[in-house]
């Protein structure tokens, strides 16, 4: 399948990719055609997908078999109005419609909003109302019903709400009942332009409200380099990429690129993280390829490995922040396996990687992917020199690759902010080496100024984790108390359970943030230890999972009030 989209498909090391990757782009493509229906007839028996629950269940799935529900599942939308340029959203978890329902969207055009079930009913009311979305598609469970039920009459544009199961209720549509009665699609003369829009993201909104992402067709293609070249994925391999189907990562990791290069998905469908269930299922269905974002990693690191055969295992990826070295580095005494990191956003596909011909430096996101034109651009609008600071930057003046987003939906100001003068300004903050490797400072608006230096968080957070007791941990800025250095690092910490005894008492507490202190001085510049800590039981997050900066800045603000 890979030939479809590329010129070469095999290279023999980073120069070789570098200088001759080059993909190629159908005039109507439509990724439910052009590669499931496609492997559904050239290897309609090849398995595509293991599915298990956390309540034992197990379902596999050949290409065959997707073929023949996402037909169904399209008969049903067509029946009920949906049609080419809808808005649907999808609340789906990891349940397997997940997967027939994006598949059905693309084969009659209409435009898929994959959405976390985290959702309030005043997000799904934003989300509605900003897209004009016609149709919501999710799971029969509490209080994802009450949210949509609660947000549906102030979305004017809203005309189906679509139950899966188990529950129905009224006023809403039954899924499996609808996709039973209808015919099963035909494409007939359907065609739809590469350049169509198929997918719209909201963001996670780590800093500000979600902003509307809208994808076109080709970025499925843009992420082979992904699937390809970043997991190293073959027809043999059986995949699991941990994530909810409402986060960007899912797309990333569980769907386009990975069946694009034929390999097999594992999905665990569960409603609780245990380390200890994810280690078991690596051992019972002989996973080869794993993928998660650092926080897994971080508990992961705290099993005893010696209790699983995990020698099914090959290759190992991380994504969505970077990674802190100390685990890296434990994951690696503990597996023999590096960790291959990588970086991209909402906006685009991978952008940046470590590939199979290069060697993982711990905290460094890679090299450019070669379908990219990366750069790091200073404040001053130059390109970086090696070790100097700047935004990370696609140019697309040449060309615009595949796999970046069209605009920012009904946003025009906000997509010439990002992207003008043939310049994609990603905000987030980097640095290069003197072997081109990329090192992440931080997002741009969270570089703390303190005494005259500039401090990236993550390097001190890096710092931080190293310690035993430190579980997670989020760096920010706050007004120094004595006035003397505008403001000083805080650390927001949450501590292993063993180590909560350390915090007990004002005395015990005071010596524990000492001996932290300490330790980040021996790590780091001493200049960069964070002079104020706070111990936490959870740490605020966005529905993608990622640690939200700006809330603890904007609750310390608060305090300061």
């Amino acid at each position: 399948m890979l030939e479809k989209f590329l010129t070469k498909t095999h290279f023999a090391s980073m120069e070789d990719f570098r200088e001759n990757l080059e993909l190629k782009i159908p005039d109507h493509f439509n990724f439910a055609y052009d590669v499931m229906d496609a492997w559904a007839e050239t290897d309609p028996d090849k398995l595509a997908m293991i599915w298990v629950n956390d309540k034992g269940q197990e379902r596999k799935l050949t290409f065959r078999d997707f073929k023949v529900e996402s037909d169904k599942v399209a008969g049903y939308l067509d029946s009920i109005g949906i049609g080419k340029g809808d808005m649907v959203m999808l609340i789906l978890k990891r349940r397997l419609e997940f997967w027939t329902v994006m598949l059905a969207l693309h084969k009659i055009g209409a435009i898929a909003i994959p959405a976390t079930f985290l959702l309030t009913s005043k997000d799904i009311e934003y989300r509605c109302k900003s897209a004009e979305i016609k149709a919501i598609i999710c799971c029969g469970d509490e209080p994802i019903l009450s949210n949509v039920t609660k947000a549906e009459p102030k979305c004017p544009f809203l005309e189906k709400m679509i139950s899966i199961g188990p529950s129905v209720p009224e006023g809403w549509e039954d899924f499996h009942a609808g996709v039973a009665a209808a015919k099963p699609w035909e494409r007939g003369d359907f065609i739809n332009e590469s350049t169509d829009p198929f997918m719209l993201y909201f963001t996670s909104g780590t800093s500000d409200e979600p902003k509307m992402v809208l994808h076109n067709h080709t970025y499925a293609i843009g992420h082979i380099v992904t699937a390809a070249y970043w997991h190293n994925l073959t027809p043999e391999s059986l995949h699991l990429t941990y994530s909810d189907s409402g986060w960007g990562k899912a797309v990333w990791g569980k769907l386009y690129g990975q069946w694009i290069a034929g390999a097999c998905l594992f999905v665990y469908d569960h409603e609780k993280f245990v380390p200890t269930d994810l280690l078991k299922l690596i051992e019972k269905y002989r996973i080869t390829s794993f993928c998660a974002p650092p926080t897994i990693y971080r508990f992961l690191i705290r099993e005893d490995f010696n209790k699983y055969d995990l020698s099914s295992l090959k290759w190992c990826t991380t994504a969505g922040e970077a990674l802190n070295p100390t685990v890296f580095e434990i994951f690696h005494e503990k597996t023999g396996i590096w960790i291959y990191e990588a970086f991209g956003q909402t906006e685009t596909t991978l952008t940046l990687g470590t590939f199979p011909w290069m060697k993982p430096r711990p905290g460094s996101m890679g090299v450019p992917n070669p379908a990219y034109d990366i750069d790091i651009i200073t404040a001053d609008g130059r390109s970086a020199e090696v070790g100097e600071e700047g935004i990370i930057a696609i140019r697309t003046d040449k060309k615009t690759p595949l796999g970046l987003f069209m605009c920012y939906y009904r946003n025009p100001k906000l997509t010439r902010k990002s992207w003008h003068d043939g310049v994609y300004y990603t905000g987030d903050v980097a640095y290069r080496d003197s072997d081109g490797y990329f090192w992440f400072l931080g997002r741009n608006d969270d570089i703390i100024k303190t005494s005259g230096y500039r401090v990236s968080p993550f390097e001190v957070e890096s710092a931080i984790m190293t310690h035993p007791s430190v579980v997670e941990c989020a760096v920010t800025g706050v007004p120094d108390p004595e006035g003397l250095r505008g403001f000083v690092i805080k650390a927001t910490i949450v501590i292993a359970k063993e180590f909560r005894s350390h915090i007990a008492t004002p005395e015990s507490t005071e010596k524990f943030v000492k001996e932290i202190q300490n330790h980040v001085k021996k790590i780091t510049a001493p200049y960069k230890y964070p002079r104020v800590i706070e111990f936490v039981e959870t740490m605020p997050k966005t529905i993608s999972g990622k640690i939200r900066h700006v809330e603890i800045r904007e609750r310390d603000a608060r305090k300061e009030d």
